[in-house]
């Protein structure tokens, strides 16, 4: 630059490096408004522009993909030249980048000293670029972009010019690396007040379910408070997989079902409380979490959504909120066992007194019967239950859940489960009950009532018990009955030796069943039908749809099978024998 002798400037050069000093100053001062960077890069690029007088002025930044694409440009250009990307090793910004130096060329076509890209060639020739200055932008000793200034005709550029536009190039770096400790510090910022909001939240919910446990809320309102905090639904699962509570958000826009399969979901958690979560087909997400109290599984908690609307993976915060549940809900489920256990013993010790004290109800028997909303005056059916697959403890366990609804006692009382309840209809209580349990056990089992009268309900249990046994003597495991079809049989057998009654059929109808095995014939079921109809010919006949003849011709070969004295010498044994085969029978045959 031109000066006089005593060092001091021309007035057009003196004016012209005002201007430079008055534009890096504008742009020094607006790095410290720490505005939008895009905003200060632009800013930039038009003051380096207007200083420079170029054709057109640039700046391009190193992205992700390693291309290097303009962010801000000044002066007459294409979007398809601003738009494009080249990859950062090439062209005149590869050799700035790489050399973290200025470079320029005359003529940008016919340089031979960089690698070309054609298609940033193309581009070149579309624009007519021809003259082209770089400079790099430079951040603690990184290039991550380049200034650029663009002629459309051969021309070199000058020392100052290359000096002003790295000022500026540096002013644009700074800018750079301002707004990127900026923008990390927002976000650093916007990350803690999320987490900030979100621990508030987990405590807020945790307030929430300690305050249900004080309160006296159920499993089902703990389940309740975390579908409304969470969203989607929650479902309670017991140690076997079955659903004891379903529950959905309140607020949330459509229903999330139970799992299809929730045994399996059970099946594959692990015994810990730490979540494990699982998308399904349909695009459902579960996050499940066992129930543990010590070493006992008491079954798991499963958190339902729409995997979609969650974007991904769940947030660490419900899924730990989740988990703090299942031990609020272990602390519930073992209060209600305890009284629930609580409430089994008192009604199995008050089902034993009566039994023992029956007939009769001392005055202590009415307070406590009374204290449990019990009217023991109307206990008037005594049942007794059996199962092959289940112990009498297990069944009273179930009896007892039947007893609390119908204002009766269960419990184990010598050794089989028993229930004492009020009872209008005796057949179709008994049907029920037995319908009940078989439904809950998923197996065979019988009930047997007997009414008790004037409060003698040691009578009816002893009856009932051994009409229980008579059955399963004679093969009947699934069935609700009363004692009457099977009371005479209890009475004249003793149901502890069930050989008895094998030998008792064997002595009375074993030939006759011998002879019909044999022969192909029907004597037994002749036999039944004529006593049945009270030994009358004519009525036996019309009931076996054969003629008088043909009946008279049988009863002649009873005669000789079992003698000629059969209708007097054995006629109550046969009866019996009769009665008894009849009622095996309806046992073992195919339903």
């Amino acid at each position: 630059m031109a000066g006089d002798p005593d060092g001091e400037l021309e007035p057009h050069a003196l004016l012209r490096r005002q201007r430079e000093l008055a534009s890096l100053y504008a742009t020094a001062k607006s790095l410290t408004a720490l505005g939008g960077l895009d905003e200060v890069l632009q800013s930039i690029v038009h003051h380096a522009h207007d200083l420079i007088g170029t054709d057109f002025t640039y700046l391009s930044l190193v992205g992700a993909d390693g291309r290097l694409s303009a962010r801000a440009s000044e002066g007459t250009i294409s979007p398809a030249f601003l738009a494009a990307g080249i990859p950062a090793g090439v062209g005149l910004g590869g050799k700035v980048l790489a050399s973290r130096s200025p470079h320029w060329v005359r003529n940008y076509a016919a340089a031979t000293l960089i690698d070309h890209d054609p298609g940033f060639d193309r581009l070149v020739a579309t624009e007519a670029l021809v003259a082209l200055l770089g400079v790099p932008l430079v951040i603690r000793g990184e290039a991550v972009g380049a200034l650029f200034a663009a002629d459309r005709s051969e021309r070199s550029f000058r020392a100052d010019e290359i000096a002003l536009l790295t000022a500026f190039a540096d002013h644009a770096a700074v800018a750079l690396d301002n707004a990127r400790l900026y923008e990390a510090s927002r976000n650093a910022l916007r990350e803690l007040q999320i987490a900030y909001r979100k621990i508030e939240r987990a405590q807020a919910v945790h307030e929430a379910l300690t305050g249900v446990v004080l309160g006296g809320g159920t499993p089902g309102d703990v389940a309740q408070l975390l579908a409304d905090q969470l969203g989607g639904s929650v479902t309670l699962l017991d140690r076997t997989g079955a659903a004891l509570v379903h529950r959905d958000s309140a607020s949330s826009p459509c229903r999330t079902p139970p799992a299809t399969e929730p045994a399996d979901t059970v099946k594959d958690t692990p015994r810990t409380a730490r979540c494990t979560t699982s998308v399904d087909t349909a695009g459902v997400a579960r996050s499940t979490a066992s129930i543990q109290a010590g070493d006992s599984y008491l079954g798991a908690l499963v958190w339902s959504r729409q995997a979609v609307a969650d974007h991904g993976a769940p947030d660490e915060t419900d899924l730990r909120t989740l988990e703090r549940a299942t031990h609020i809900l272990g602390l519930l489920i073992l209060k209600e066992q305890a009284v629930a256990e609580a409430s089994e013993r008192l009604s199995g010790e008050l089902l034993t007194e009566l039994m023992v004290g029956s007939p009769g109800i001392s005055p202590a028997q009415r307070t406590r019967t009374r204290a449990r909303h019990i009217d023991v005056d109307r206990l008037n059916l005594v049942l007794v239950a059996d199962s092959p697959a289940v112990s009498p403890t297990d069944l009273a366990r179930h009896l007892h859940d039947i007893a609390r609804e119908r204002a009766g006692l269960a419990g184990e009382h010598l050794g089989r489960a028993t229930m004492v309840l009020h009872s209008t209809g005796d057949d179709h209580t008994v049907e029920e009950v037995h319908h009940r349990l078989r439904r809950t056990l998923g197996g065979p089992v019988v009930v047997v009532g007997e009414r008790a009268v004037e409060h003698d309900w040691s009578r009816a249990f002893s009856l009932a018990s051994r009409c229980a046994a008579v059955m399963r003597a004679i093969g009947h495991t699934d069935v609700g009955a009363t004692t009457g079809r099977y009371a005479l049989y209890a009475m004249i057998f003793d149901t502890e030796r069930v050989g008895e009654l094998d030998r008792f059929l064997s002595d009375s109808i074993g030939s006759l069943l011998d002879y019909d095995r044999r022969r192909g014939t029907d004597l037994v079921d002749t036999l039944s039908a004529y006593y049945l109809n009270r030994a009358n010919v004519a009525a036996t006949a019309r009931a076996l749809h054969i003629h008088v003849n043909t009946l008279l011709k049988r009863l002649d070969r009873v005669s000789t099978v079992l003698g000629a004295g059969w209708r007097t010498e054995n006629d109550l044994e046969l009866q019996l024998g009769l009665r008894l085969h009849q009622l095996r029978t309806i046992a073992t045959a195919p339903s």
